[in-house]
């Protein structure tokens, strides 16, 4: 079946009134420090304000900008935040430099031991009256959209890390459906719910290393060419709860 007559089945099949089972949870991920790499969960609780502890904290340069992948009126490119991973310890979080070691986000030293790694200057800072956030508190991922990108890209290594997702949702097929979810509600577990809000425009970051994946500026070029820079979703949280993986994932029936 061709994918525009997909579409208009299921929003046809959604709008009949009928509440949908669309996936199961296939990964939850976190960032407690925005634009470092971050740490794969069983479970997440999940708030007004988004996952518990994710993009909670940031690096921030001398101008009053949070490091970032690209430049705005918020945010300042910074490179190398890649080359740290950052988990949740307690209050603050654990952040593993390019050279193995770590360090606590409370110790007295992280603001210069940050700054030498990166080559610029930056203190690390909890979130305040600026979010830390692009746009949206949650961001969704479907296995079909990665499927259908793979599909394209078949000498990439197409992997959900390059797009930075908190739930991964697995799907049938190999087409981005939650592009088909904006402005709908969906159900995780008994607990939460959230609303689409809006698809994910892509930047640079998708390209860039981590990890094992390389550098690979095809990925942003297919997805700017076929899709119109959009991947993924973003969500506001309407109910909180826990979320686990292998929770069942629902939308809501039409109005």
């Amino acid at each position: 079946m061709p994918r525009g007559v997909r579409a208009s089945v299921f929003a046809l099949f959604v709008g009949l009134g009928v509440d949908t089972t669309i996936g199961l949870v296939s990964k939850l991920w976190r960032y407690p420090v925005k634009s470092m790499l971050g740490e794969e969960c069983h479970s997440i609780n999940v708030a007004a304000r988004g996952v518990e502890g994710d993009r909670l904290f940031a690096v921030r340069d001398v101008d009053g900008k949070l490091g970032s992948g690209k430049n705005t009126r918020r945010f300042r490119q910074i490179d190398g935040l890649f080359g740290f991973r950052a988990s949740c310890a307690s209050e603050w979080p654990d952040i593993q430099f390019p050279d193995g070691r770590r360090m606590r986000g409370d110790d007295p030293q992280i603001h210069v031991a940050l700054s030498d790694e990166l080559g610029v200057a930056v203190t690390l800072v909890r979130e305040d009256q600026i979010s830390h956030f692009d746009s949206g508190s949650v961001h969704l991922l479907s296995t079909s959209a990665l499927a259908w990108l793979s599909s394209r890209l078949p000498e990439s290594l197409v992997d959900e890390r390059r797009f930075r997702p908190n739930i991964v949702i697995a799907t049938a097929g190999n087409e981005p459906l939650e592009h088909l979810w904006v402005n709908r509600v969906i159900r995780i577990g008994s607990d939460v719910m959230l609303k689409i809000t809006k698809s994910t425009e892509r930047c640079r970051m998708t390209t860039v290393a981590q990890s094992e994946l390389p550098d690979d500026p095809k990925v942003l070029r297919c997805i700017a060419q076929d899709a119109g820079l959009q991947f993924g979703v973003y969500t506001e949280v309407l109910a909180s709860g826990r979320v686990s993986a292998g929770d069942a994932v629902t939308i809501e029936r039409g109005e």
